[in-house]
């Protein structure tokens, strides 16, 4: 008798203990732990920074959903106003894209938008692949090209869904000119924000925007208004504009005050990538907490030791990076640098650029001593 109730009290201890262990929550369950939030990347910078090149960094990461420049939609909507009137609302729209919330695009595009319809969208690998596309794969490396020509048909809700299924949201954006209109973002407990501040030698922009000067314009006129666009001085007085922002952003970041900076804030020189390629970005992304892989290591390389020149706004093709960031020592009149050195004198000097006082010293200079100063 007492054998079998034994028997009894153990097949029901047995019993309890299954549905303990298979109905009831348990923290250590691997299937019931909360899914990791996103990290979301700003790569802030200014027009013909190597922010394009920069930003296919992290487009290409099979880890990261990436968009360039959002913002172009608020600003060719919203183009009769300034760059200080727009900031909320390119705030807004950058919050809304992190956050996977593609709605945001509804007051700036057509009701009948497709995905085709957003800006530079074929620069993102990851609307390129699934579920944005199904020709590619997620961890291919993804030419703009190619996908432009096979995966423009799919419909402009895909762009959401595909950004829900990554734990990295990275934006490219050139339309911040003051760090402080990023503080309710850097705050917002739902965004977990890291912002890459790239900067490129004054000189090398100015050359640069010399040679992309009617698709800047709108963009020029937004920055400093039409008037002062105008004229010899046009160039320089957008220049100075975009050197001070740079100055305020970075002092702003690198003092990591008020508190919610520290840690989310980092530096980068174009020209200290294109000289170490490898190791800039193996050092952003573990800023942003991403795993460099060997394929994205020899996609790396093999982009920035091309033979291309790098001529066309927004091509990201691979070139001879490092000779092309120095073009301008061979192609701008030392008149012009003088200039530009004067209006920019102040981003030169906290950034690290030395200034050239002559024609032959702006030619022959050894790179070392440009950059003697460089504090990265």
């Amino acid at each position: 008798m007492m054998k079998s109730r034994r028997v009894q009290v153990l097949l029901i201890l047995v019993v309890l203990s299954f549905f303990l262990i298979h109905f009831l929550p348990c923290s250590n369950n691997p299937h019931t732990e909360e899914k990791p939030s996103p990290v979301h990347i700003l790569i802030l910078s200014s027009w013909r920074s190597g922010s394009s090149f920069t930003g296919q960094i992290f487009s290409q990461h099979p880890s990261v959903f990436y968009l360039m420049e959002p913002a172009w939609h608020v600003w060719v909507k919203m183009y009769q106003n300034s760059a200080k009137v727009l900031h909320m609302a390119v705030r807004d729209l950058v919050r809304s894209v992190f956050l996977c919330d593609m709605s945001v695009f509804d007051a700036y595009m057509s009701s009948q938008k497709k995905k085709s319809d957003l800006f530079q969208w074929e620069t993102s690998r990851a609307l390129c692949s699934p579920p944005a596309c199904d020709s590619f794969s997620r961890s291919d490396i993804i030419t703009a090209g190619n996908c432009k020509t096979i995966c423009g048909k799919y419909p402009f809700s895909k762009v959401e869904e595909a950004c829900k299924t990554y734990s990295h949201v990275a934006i490219k954006e050139v339309r911040f000119f003051d760090l402080k209109v990023l503080y309710p973002l850097l705050t917002d407990p739902s965004l977990n924000l890291r912002i890459i501040h790239l900067v490129r030698d004054p000189r090398a922009v100015f050359r640069s925007r010399e040679n992309t000067m009617a698709d800047l314009k709108r963009d020029s006129n937004i920055v400093v208004g039409s008037q002062k666009t105008k004229g010899e001085m046009g160039p320089y007085n957008t220049m100075q504009v975009i050197c001070k922002s740079h100055v305020e952003i970075y002092k702003a970041g690198s003092r990591a005050i008020p508190s919610f900076l520290k840690d989310r804030y980092l530096l980068v020189r174009y020209e200290d990538i294109v000289r170490d390629p490898l190791a800039r970005a193996a050092q952003m992304y573990r800023f942003a907490e991403l795993h460099f892989t060997p394929e994205l290591q020899k996609w790396v390389h093999n982009i920035t030791h091309g033979k291309g020149h790098g001529a066309q706004a927004f091509d990201i093709g691979s070139r001879d990076a490092l000779r092309v960031s120095q073009a301008w020592r061979k192609t701008v009149p030392f008149q012009k640098i003088e200039k530009v050195q004067k209006v920019c004198k102040d981003a030169m000097d906290l950034l690290g650029y030395r200034l050239v006082e002559s024609e032959e010293e702006q030619k022959n200079m050894s790179l070392d001593l440009l950059f003697a100063q460089n504090s990265s």
